[in-house]
């Protein structure tokens, strides 16, 4: 995978997260809140982040799949071999909330795998950014790229690779902030049954997935309706840092460019040994 690709996935979440924050910290902002067929929230924020994302992504080679923009039948998508799956706001819920907890999700999807992906936390200034062969990193305090010259190299040496060093005595399971189902809770108590002492910890949009990458947590189970831009590129950094999103009750992991873009109910863990 060529680098340009990877910065350019980078500059543009970077890119929208300004843009996000730009109506977020503005105290007058109206958030323009729309319902869309599925009752889920749409703020300006979303529209813009799609914008802003779609006018760089535009200048690569592959099609553009993004919750906010068109959606083209499964007849045309199906010929593509490669493409960018984007959630340009994860997490409207927590936005509109003002926790601070949502995420720009980028990811480059080659023959139904995931193997690049950035996420940006914007109110954290946190940067995950993963490709496949190279790592999954962390990268601290950044609000965006000095100029077009600044190489993933130096990018990389300015990150923490993933998993992080985390030494802890109990068990870790992540959890939805705004869906716990009661198939999620009845898996959290057989856990506790395992595992003795659990700790649930609660989170908002695809920062959940990265917490399993970084090693904060041990489990991400998720058993409500999920889309494949929620999770494309939470899953790819996943994968680089040696973790997997298993399909519930399978070996298999998500599969992405599906005809039905809804995904099955997943965990999140290290890879299994076989």
């Amino acid at each position: 995978m060529e680098e340009k690709y990877v910065m350019a996935a980078i500059d543009a979440a970077l890119k929208a997260g300004k843009e996000i924050l730009s109506i977020y910290e503005d105290q007058a902002s109206d958030f323009k809140i729309e319902r869309k067929a599925d009752n889920s929230p749409l703020t300006i924020a979303d529209r813009k982040a799609h914008e802003t994302i779609v006018a760089i992504l535009n200048d690569t080679p592959f099609s553009v799949l993004s919750e906010e923009g068109k959606h083209m039948g499964y007849e045309v998508r199906s010929q593509w071999d490669t493409l960018w799956i984007v959630d340009p706001l994860d997490g409207t819920k927590e936005f509109i909330k003002r926790n601070g907890e949502f995420t720009v999700n980028i990811a480059l999807v080659q023959n139904s795998v995931p193997v690049m992906g950035v996420i940006y936390v914007p109110v954290r200034k946190e940067l995950y950014f993963a490709l496949e062969g190279v790592g999954a990193y962390k990268c601290s305090g950044i609000i965006g790229l000095e100029d077009d010259s600044v190489a993933l190299e130096q990018l990389i040496k300015g990150s923490e690779r993933m998993p992080l060093e985390d030494v802890r005595d109990h068990f870790i399971v992540v959890a939805s902030r705004s869906h716990l189902s009661p198939e999620t809770e009845e898996y959290i108590a057989d856990l506790k049954k395992k595992h003795g002492s659990v700790e649930l910890v609660s989170s908002g949009s695809s920062i959940k997935i990265c917490l399993v990458a970084e090693g904060k947590a041990d489990v991400y189970p998720r058993f409500a309706p999920t889309m494949e831009w929620d999770t494309a590129a939470g899953h790819a950094i996943a994968r680089a840092a040696g973790m997997e999103v298993y399909q519930a009750g399978k070996d298999e992991p998500l599969r992405y460019n599906k005809e039905d873009l809804l995904n099955p109910w997943f965990i999140v863990e290290p890879k299994r040994e076989h």
